[in-house]
C-alpha cells in the first residue's frame, strides 16, 4: 500500500507562499546547486539536496493538489512535476479541452482524492500538497509523513502550510534531517 506524505516548501515561519500567492525566494534553492533534478532541466541543487529529492520525485506514483494550485500553475500544463497522476480537490469540473490526455482527476472530496491518488499510485508514494488540502488530509487522519524542505526566510503572513488546520496533531521525531544549500529537508511520520 502507498504512503501518503504531505510536502511542501516551506518558510521558517510556517508558510509555503505570501497573501498574493508569490513564493519569492521559497524555491531559489531549486537553482542555487550544480547538479541537475532531471536529466538538462534547468532546476540544480546542491549535492546534499540531489541526493534527498531526486529519490522521493522518483518514488512518487500520484500527487493531490487543491483548485486553487492547478488554477496558479494551469496544472503545469498536463505535465506533473512529479509522478504519473495529478488528483484535483475541486468542485469544479476539468476544465473543457483542457489536455485530455493528460492523467487529472477531479474530485470534490479529500478523502475520496486521496484514496484515487493511492489507487492511482499503487505500491508508489501519494505526495498531497501542503495547505488547505494537505491540512484536511492530516486532520482526516489519512496522513502517513510530514515532509519540509525548511528555507531560511521569513514571510510573517500569506498561505499556511498547514492551512487552516486548528487541532493538535503530533509527529514523530524527524526521520530525515539534511541540510542542502538555503535549505533543510525534515521529515516526520505522524503518530498514530
Amino acid at each position: 500500500m502507498s504512503t501518503v506524505v504531505m510536502h511542501n516548501v516551506v518558510s521558517v515561519d510556517g508558510f509555503i507562499a505570501d497573501v498574493a500567492d508569490e513564493v519569492g525566494p521559497l524555491f531559489e534553492w531549486y537553482g542555487n546547486g550544480d547538479v541537475p533534478l532531471v536529466e538538462g532541466g534547468a532546476m540544480k541543487v546542491s549535492r546534499a539536496s540531489a541526493a534527498y529529492v531526486k529519490p522521493i520525485w522518483a518514488g512518487i506514483g500520484a500527487m493531490v493538489i487543491g483548485r486553487h494550485l492547478f488554477d496558479i500553475t494551469n496544472g503545469w500544463e498536463g505535465r506533473p512535476p512529479a509522478g504519473e497522476h495529478v488528483v484535483v480537490v475541486s468542485h469544479r469540473p476539468r476544465p473543457e479541452g483542457w489536455h485530455p490526455e493528460a492523467s487529472y482527476h477531479f474530485v470534490d472530496d479529500v478523502a475520496r482524492a486521496v484514496a484515487k491518488a493511492r489507487e492511482l499510485a499503487g505500491e508508489r508514494t501519494v505526495a498531497v500538497a501542503a495547505g488547505d488540502v494537505g491540512g484536511q488530509a492530516l486532520t482526516l487522519g489519512l496522513v502517513d509523513e510530514v515532509a519540509m524542505d525548511v528555507v531560511p526566510v521569513v514571510f510573517g503572513s500569506g498561505k499556511r502550510y498547514f492551512g487552516s488546520v486548528d487541532a493538535q496533531h503530533l509527529l514523530e521525531d524527524p526521520h530525515v534531517v539534511i541540510q542542502g544549500d538555503r535549505v533543510l529537508h525534515l521529515a516526520y511520520r505522524v503518530r498514530r
